[in-house]
């Protein structure tokens, strides 16, 4: 088969939750399926580190979607062009867009619709297009995965998809994250927190992970522990982030919080492995891969209890509520200060990350595209 794939989110540096999906599956599929032909187009220069083998022939077919026209633009007119010069037996996309404008068969994963639910967490012409466009594309697609059973349920309900159309292909974690020794940890907290311990945080800096409610919780626990941890977060800023700086320059101890903003792999990992715990406390996930990264890094975890976060968490965290501050810093103080507890934590976390890997991903993600090509040839 000639495969088109949709690999505009792989950008060198820059992977997001959707883009490590997208770098992890894809790199499973090709290389375990060599009998077929795999277009990977991109919508600007590409990085080599991304031609994962010899069955992938890139194409860059601009213009760059840095902005919803331009996402209509690539979606009704760039991309059917392509499918046909590259006779496209079927179109993978990965980060939920598909285009309405060919009889190609095409296979979907659109992660969560966290847009339908809490559109006012996203830039104005953003969550017009998300909300005009999903519900066509969910449609349009002959098979539809997605990353966990909370967003397949929230598909069935929302944009009535028969349960039959959709297939869970779970995130998972990549092999770098794993524990380090202690003179690796000493170094971490030489560089980032003074040599304090600390809790950290890693996600895109929007309203959706309720980064304000985190440093509120934080200085809850200051507060009242009087612990010397610091709080470390990862991850750069997105958009309406106006909460965030307010809650920051109110807190009491904002002196005690470190933003690195976006930190590579390599670097990453070190943080996770040094950490007390990670705490994660989102608003709305469709599955949240930093939970599982913590799992394989060895460390515990206190979760929110929205959407999808205790599926994936199971039994391998401290599940708490994430509007209640007090509640989250009660469990940083627990966590800091009682080893016990992070050790159950820590061998319930092997146990759980079990579930999750992406070879399987990979595979389910190929089903995907199978039952695509099945549908088509029903139809």
């Amino acid at each position: 088969m000639n495969i088109a794939v949709n690999t505009r989110l792989l950008l060198k540096n820059k992977l997001e939750g959707i883009g490590w999906f997208s770098y992890e599956t894809l790199k499973h599929i090709v290389k375990t399926h060599p009998e077929h032909n795999f277009y990977f187009i991109f919508d600007r220069n590409y990085d080599p580190s991304f031609i994962f083998a010899d069955n992938v022939k890139p194409i860059v077919a601009g213009p760059a979607t840095r902005h919803p026209f331009l996402w209509w633009f690539w979606l009704k007119f760039v991309i059917p062009r392509v499918l046909k010069k590259v006779n496209a037996d079927i179109f993978l996309s990965t980060d939920g867009f598909v285009s309405l404008n060919t009889k190609i068969p095409q296979a979907v994963v659109i992660h969560d619709i966290n847009f339908y639910h809490n559109p006012q967490q996203l830039p104005f012409w953003v969550r017009k297009f998300y909300n005009k466009f999903f519900p066509k594309f969910a449609k349009k697609a002959k098979h539809i995965g997605t990353v966990s059973e909370y967003s397949k349920k929230d598909l069935i309900n929302v944009f009535k998809i028969a349960p039959e159309k959709i297939t869970v292909c779970y995130n998972a974690s990549n092999d770098i994250y794993k524990p380090i020794t202690e003179s690796e940890k000493i170094k971490v907290k030489e560089k980032y927190t003074d040599k304090q311990e600390f809790f950290h945080f890693v996600g895109a800096l929007t309203p959706r992970k309720n980064i304000p409610g985190l440093l509120k919780s934080f200085d809850f626990f200051k507060e009242n522990s009087k612990l010397p941890h610091k709080l470390v977060i990862v991850g750069s800023a997105m958009h309406l982030t106006g909460e965030i700086d307010k809650t920051y320059k109110e807190m009491k101890f904002s002196k005690d919080v470190v933003f690195t903003g976006r930190l590579n792999i390599d670097e990453l990992h070190l943080i996770y492995a040094s950490s007390t715990a990670l705490v994660y406390i989102p608003f709305f996930e469709g599955f949240g891969i930093p939970l599982v990264e913590a799992m394989y890094s060895e460390i515990p975890i206190i979760s929110g209890n929205t959407t999808s976060l205790p599926e994936v968490v199971g039994n391998a965290a401290i599940i708490c509520d994430s509007n209640n501050h007090k509640e989250v810093a009660q469990h940083m103080e627990n966590i800091a200060l009682n080893s016990e507890l992070r050790q159950d934590l820590i061998e319930k976390g092997k146990i759980q990350r079990q579930k999750f890997s992406w070879e399987k991903s990979g595979e389910r993600l190929w089903e995907c595209v199978e039952k695509a090509i099945q549908a088509s040839n029903h139809a």
